[in-house]
């Protein structure tokens, strides 16, 4: 019998969220936005360099700086694609995360597909294993912010290493 195979390369998580796919969009979209729910600093540069205000919307080829709560690390990438209010794509620690939004039960549907993961044995853990731990927490953040009010983020600088991290 063929042992299954599995993909290490891609992994792809979906949640559904009681809210209006453009609100959900703009939370995806603008330093603000990723602010009130994902990082602790998002930083927006456009293909000249300039840093943009932290209300306007990332455009193809803006490049930016995160960074998280609790974290000491560090990304840096660049939008690759925008198309509002349906899907946006970037680099993301050297791997491309392709977001995309629909309707569905009355829902709006988050998906997430993060690809291009290096398979070796490293890459496995730290990419595939972890950014699906990561991202598993920020969309139940962003549902909770968005149905509830609630930031669950870890914001105490005395616990580092925990799932809300």
């Amino acid at each position: 019998m063929d042992k299954p195979s599995f993909d290490w390369s891609k992994f792809t998580l979906k949640i559904g969220i009681s809210a209006d796919p453009i609100e959900i969009f703009n939370l995806w979209t603008s330093q603000d936005g990723l602010e009130s729910w994902f990082l602790s600093k998002a930083e927006f540069s456009d293909s000249n360099g300039v840093l943009k205000s932290s209300e306007k919307g990332i455009s193809k080829g803006d490049t930016y700086t995160w960074e998280w709560h609790t974290a000491d690390n560090v990304a840096n990438g660049e939008v690759l694609n925008v198309e509002n209010p349906n899907s946006l794509s970037f680099t993301f620690l050297g791997c491309d995360v392709l977001v995309k939004l629909y309707e569905k039960a009355g829902e709006t549907i988050v998906e997430i597909e993060q690809s291009n993961i290096p398979t070796d044995e490293s890459s496995k853990v730290s990419y595939h294993v972890g950014c699906t731990r990561g991202w598993t927490f920020y969309l139940a953040n962003l549902k909770s912010v968005l149905e509830g009010g609630n930031d669950l983020r870890n914001r105490n600088e005395g616990l580092k290493g925990v799932v809300n991290a």
